[in-house]
């Protein structure tokens, strides 16, 4: 029996996209032009990577469906995306860009039988490890997604925004402490 399946894939993934959006709209448009570092992506570049992001999943997995990725054209697919990366977008433009991509990506997602999820996928002679179910690799998806958006809530603090999910949190934190200082008092 499994117990996290396609369904929750697309949830949680959801959920990591909601998150996102959050912190796409949070950032002031003056700010998506910044860039922590010289040579790093800025905070559009970095949105637009991740609306951009689960394509190659889609297309390794259901597309192509392929069962080996030895002489898959990681190089011709990376470069579309790294062109279309550096297209020029508004901040309207790069939220719409992350619903749409997103809601598409979850519903696909959906979709996914526990068979088709269980299937290996060998990767070129060498590599280490040699193969990978689909279900790891899609997952990789939105590990891959919540790894820029830990940069992006640096970014946040950065250029002098909160987190969203630190504030929430400290909220927590607060109604916390006052219910046991009520219930220490009483």
């Amino acid at each position: 029996m499994n117990y996290y399946a396609a369904k929750e894939l697309a949830a949680s993934f959801r959920t990591v996209r909601k998150n996102t959006i959050t912190i796409a709209e949070e950032i002031g448009e003056e700010h998506y032009g910044f860039q922590a570092a010289p040579d790093a992506r800025t905070v559009a570049q970095i949105l637009t990577h991740i609306a951009l992001g689960p394509r190659l999943a889609q297309q390794i997995h259901g597309t192509e469906h392929l069962s080996t990725l030895e002489g898959f054209d990681f190089m011709g697919f990376f470069g579309k995306l790294m062109a279309e990366e550096q297209t020029p977008r508004g901040k309207k433009e790069i939220i719409a860009m992350l619903v749409e991509g997103g809601d598409v990506f979850a519903g696909w997602l959906e979709c996914l039988t526990d068979e088709l999820l269980g299937e290996a996928v060998s990767f070129p002679a060498g590599m280490i490890p040699p193969a990978k179910s689909r279900f790891e690799m899609i997952l990789g998806v939105k590990e891959h997604e919540m790894h820029h958006r830990a940069q992006l809530m640096m970014m946040e603090r950065m250029v002098g925004v909160v987190p969203h999910l630190t504030r929430a949190m400290n909220a927590r934190i607060a109604e916390m402490q006052v219910a046991a200082a009520a219930k220490a008092s009483a």
